[in-house]
């Protein structure tokens, strides 16, 4: 069940204080991972307890399920994952929050809210003007991974992201994924639930070049 919130609203204007890398992470020169739309923040859970060496960022745009992920957090005391609550496209624009891109080598995008209504298409997490964001604040190799079970919002998202000259497409069956922030191939809870279900599932990765 898709919880809507509307990511346009004036709510998310003004954005949280973002802790510094060291208050976030122990270890804050590790290789770090952004998950973008990251509900409750499972994947990332699974994802930080097998692969400590990496440290995982989530933002999510519903504030409750951000405060109950970080009291997991705490209260299981894992050093290398955190959450942020706001609208992704607002947090990374902001100059206070330039430093998370330094260490940044990935970015995901998994199975975000379709908006099938074309009037709610501007509502969608990926724009031409967060792509441009993105464009021009990572570092050169930094991963950018979609995932959706929707056919039409693959297409939508590919056909953003490749639209900006300074990403290129990475063949899957090149990857290296055992260098990368999931090296054992960890699913979403939206993924297995569409391999039970037998639902296609679309999939690209690029690179910044």
């Amino acid at each position: 069940m898709r919880q809507h919130v509307n990511p346009l609203s004036s709510n998310f204007n003004q954005i949280e204080r973002i802790p510094s890398l060291s208050e976030m992470f122990g270890d804050s020169k590790s290789n770090l991972h952004l998950d973008i739309g990251c509900a409750a923040g499972e994947f990332l859970f699974d994802l930080a307890l097998v692969n400590t060496r990496w440290n995982y960022l989530g933002i999510e745009i519903r504030e409750k399920l951000v405060k109950n992920a970080k009291l997991k957090v705490f209260e299981r005391e894992i050093k290398n994952l955190y959450f942020i609550f706001g609208n992704a496209n607002n947090i990374l624009n902001n100059v206070q929050s330039k430093f998370i891109f330094k260490n940044l080598k990935s970015l995901s995008f998994n199975f975000p809210d379709p908006w099938f209504k074309k009037r709610h298409y501007k509502r969608r997490v990926i724009q031409p003007e967060f792509i441009n964001i993105l464009s021009n604040s990572l570092q050169k190799g930094t991963f950018i991974f979609i995932k959706t079970d929707v056919k039409d919002l693959f297409d939508y998202m590919d056909y953003t992201i490749s639209s900006n000259y300074n990403f290129k497409t990475i063949d899957k069956k090149d990857f290296n994924y055992s260098e990368s922030f999931n090296p054992n191939k960890v699913k979403t809870n939206r993924e297995k639930h569409a391999i039970v279900n037998q639902l296609d599932i679309f999939e690209r990765i690029f690179i910044k070049i």
